[in-house]
């Protein structure tokens, strides 16, 4: 089998992080191209991860152009996500763009328009669900264990883990904590509850504490005259069949415990609870149980007051994420991570802000 040819556009951390690492690990693709806004970035992904014939584009059409490139990985900030995957894909690429698909609804639904339109594949980066802990708990959701989700929360909090660094530019990273880390713990709450059909949604960002110089922030003190962004999120969400999501986010916020990308779901036959940990509860022969999912394969993420870098390696989940692209690439496979189920988080995440911004509930 011919290998697939891989190019990389954007060779920032989120590249070098998790995409690189991850395809390099897979025996059919290979790296060939590579593109940044920084020609020594690619230079020096070109030289760690491509291939003996790999090249450094000057700009991303021209590695579009190459017709013997197969698929294109989108590694650049959110404002550019859909323009430079509408691209890709009318050249014959199948892509996979991290998240967000895009900055606003109407150019998420172009990427998805012409992913249909030119018959190539399309996903967006969500590793989490790639987890061993969130693997587990899907099943136990697919077989019924928890019967009818009717409510669930979706949890994204950092004590202090501002990315100063999102800060610089507002039309790139206007959406806060919702799109950097609130995206993450929506989509694997909807994907467990099996339903992407919201009703309404309602609400409230906050800015208390960006206009106070922090020093125990993760990543250093941030300056407040350019921290113009919500440090918190929260928005109560109604599904079409009557069930309840939560969604909690923040980048700061006073809480004892941090806890990111996890879920809390509650069934009409048993719960599931990643606060602390993997836990299944329920009910049998008249009384309650709690089951502790404690295999040493899962890892315990949210945990890292003492060591956050671990929480920040894609490890496992990443590569999982990549092999399962390919091969429905390789052996024309389901997508794990639609397209159109981004669009819903990401037009959750929109209403969540413009609620806020309205004072009044958004209905879809």
């Amino acid at each position: 089998m011919d290998k697939l040819r891989v190019g990389i556009v954007g060779c920032g951390a989120i590249a070098t992080d998790k995409h690189m690492p991850a395809l390099s690990l897979i025996d059919e693709v290979e790296m060939v191209a590579f593109y940044d806004i920084c020609k020594e970035r690619a230079e020096g992904a070109a030289v760690k991860f491509g291939a003996k014939d790999s090249k450094v584009y000057m700009n991303a059409d021209d590695l579009f152009a190459n017709k013997n490139i197969d698929v294109v990985h989108i590694c650049t900030t959110s404002k550019t996500h859909a323009e430079l995957s509408i691209r890709a894909l009318e050249a014959g690429k199948h892509v996979m763009c991290e998240k967000p698909l895009a900055t606003n609804v109407e150019d998420g639904k172009k990427m998805i328009e012409t992913a249909k339109r030119t018959g190539k594949k399309l996903t967006i980066g969500c590793q989490n669900r790639f987890r061993e802990d969130t693997q587990y708990l899907k099943k136990v959701c697919e077989r019924g264990d928890l019967g009818e989700i009717y409510f669930a929360k979706a949890l994204a909090l950092r004590r202090r883990a501002v990315p100063g660094w999102l800060l610089v530019n507002k039309e790139d990273q206007g959406g806060g904590p919702l799109l950097d880390i609130g995206t993450h713990a929506l989509d694997i709450t909807l994907w467990m509850m099996d339903n992407f059909k919201p009703k309404s949604v309602m609400g409230n960002t906050y800015h208390k504490l960006a206009g106070r110089k922090n020093d125990a922030n993760m990543w250093g003190s941030w300056e407040p005259e350019k921290f113009f962004i919500p440090e918190s999120a929260f928005g109560y969400i109604n599904m079409e069949n009557g069930a309840t999501v939560v969604l909690e986010s923040s980048w700061a916020l006073n809480i004892r415990k941090p806890l990111e990308a996890r879920t809390i779901l509650c069934g009409t036959e048993g719960g599931a609870d990643m606060s602390d940990g993997l836990w299944i509860n329920g009910t049998e022969y008249g009384t309650f149980y709690e089951k502790h999912i404690t295999t040493e394969r899962i890892i315990n993420f949210g945990l890292y007051e003492t060591d956050f870098t671990d929480y920040c390696k894609y490890g496992a989940a990443g590569n999982l994420e990549t092999r399962c692209w390919i091969d429905s690439i390789l052996y024309d496979k389901e997508l794990v991570v639609k397209p159109e189920q981004s669009l819903v988080v990401f037009q959750i995440l929109e209403a969540i802000n413009s609620s806020a911004a309205l004072g009044k509930p958004v209905y879809f």
